[in-house]
């Protein structure tokens, strides 16, 4: 059998069930997503005010920083 006549494909097409993820896990899923959010968080405001007093060294205004930083 070629494998243009393989059969390899027809599990592709049906439903699956959905399952259903355990509450601990949830929570667990939970807990580590608002960690990584926090610290994305952090390092987006050092980020941030990094840019803007860099900005406000080279002589610019609070609007134009504004505008740069996409506030």
């Amino acid at each position: 059998m070629s494998a243009i006549e393989c059969d390899y494909l027809d599990d592709y097409d049906r439903q699956r069930q959905p399952l259903a993820v355990p509450p601990e896990l949830a929570r667990l899923i939970a807990r580590k997503a608002a960690a990584l959010a926090a610290e994305f968080e952090g390092r987006a405001l050092d980020e941030l005010n990094r840019a803007a007093r860099r900005h406000l060294r080279t002589g610019q205004t609070p609007e134009q920083i504004a505008w740069q930083l996409g506030l």
